[in-house]
């Protein structure tokens, strides 16, 4: 997991960050736009809406 932030403001809510993470399984990266500004709880329900729902917890 990990974070690239300073990039131009996009998409239709202006993010300007993203979060990047790797499943050690299938080494596939998983992209998430998101907001510099996020706190640890955002970054929390990212991941639960955008992964652990679609994946499953291990």
């Amino acid at each position: 997991m990990d974070w690239v932030t300073c990039l131009p403001p996009g998409g239709d809510r202006s993010y300007n960050a993203c979060l990047v993470i790797v499943d050690r399984f299938s080494k596939n990266p998983i992209f998430l736009p998101c907001h510099k500004d996020d706190t640890a709880m955002d970054t929390a329900l990212l991941m639960w809406n955008r992964i652990s729902l679609v994946t499953g917890i291990p």
